[in-house]
């Protein structure tokens, strides 16, 4: 647990096995056998109760399975009718902030300017924060909230880096999932905190293997396990981008690493 309170990650829940039914074997019994026939006449008077049950209640019953009904086709309305047109104009109140992000890359005079209308808006727009607000929900807002904290990284204000990536849901892309997991590691290197940058650095390589993200987060995990001492599983952090990763630039850095660790 980080020294200011950082959320971890919560495994899911296993689910439930399904059992096979074993009762097959009984279905050749003696009912003359008076202790089994007793059993099997207690089962025939549960199932007559449940039946009896079912009867009285159907009422009860059917309202709750059409409770259910309505919930389902309500949400189905509520993310085709609402969500979608909001996240329409989400992403058209994006655009502008978007476009102040991209600019602060590509300037050296008044980049912390265009951050903060990253983050903030500007033009009649709003930034990042304001459609985390207005916007709660929406696919645009949880892209939102990846963009307010690599933005906030790139200021130097870590500990809100790691609070706005933490509220990233991860999706299927590729790369801005791991590129999320990843900040947050740089964020936690940059506070001191190696251990934690160390275990974000791993999810990242792992959270979709491809020749980009993955050796580029191994590379990183490795340095942060040799800071930490730990120059076993730096030297196999380094070895995986040699062996496997022989194309990308980290491969070219490990070879003297290697030495290091080991």
């Amino acid at each position: 647990m980080a020294t200011y309170n950082k959320r971890g990650y919560k495994a899911p829940k296993p689910q439930d096995e399904t059992v096979d039914n074993e009762f097959d074997q009984y279905s050749t019994v003696d009912a003359s056998n008076s202790s089994t026939a007793e059993v099997f006449n207690s089962l025939d008077m549960g199932a007559n109760k449940m039946e009896s049950w079912v009867a009285k209640n159907r009422k009860v019953i059917f309202g709750i399975v059409g409770a259910a009904a309505l919930l389902a086709i309500g949400y189905v309305g509520y993310d085709k009718f609402v969500l979608e047109p909001k996240n329409g104009e989400a992403a058209n109140e994006m655009f502008q902030a978007q476009s102040y992000y991209d600019q602060a890359f590509t300037t050296d005079t008044n980049q912390e300017e265009l951050f903060n209308l990253a983050l903030n808006g500007g033009e009649g727009k709003l930034g990042f924060l304001g459609i985390i607000e207005n916007y709660k929900g929406t696919a645009t807002a949880n892209l939102a909230h990846y963009y307010a904290g690599t933005t906030y990284l790139n200021q130097g204000k870590f500990k809100e880096a790691i609070q706005q990536l933490e509220q990233y849901k991860l999706s299927d892309d590729v790369v801005v999932g791991a590129l999320a997991l990843g900040g947050i590691g740089d964020a936690f290197s940059e506070l001191g905190q190696q251990k934690d940058a160390l275990d974000y650095y791993k999810k990242a390589a792992d959270y979709n293997k491809n020749e980009f993200t993955t050796p580029r987060y191994l590379y990183k995990a490795g340095i942060a396990a040799l800071e930490l001492g730990n120059k076993e599983e730096a030297a196999k952090l380094f070895i995986e981008i040699k062996n496997n990763y022989q194309g990308a630039m980290e491969a070219t850095l490990v070879e003297s690493l290697i030495g290091l660790a080991q």
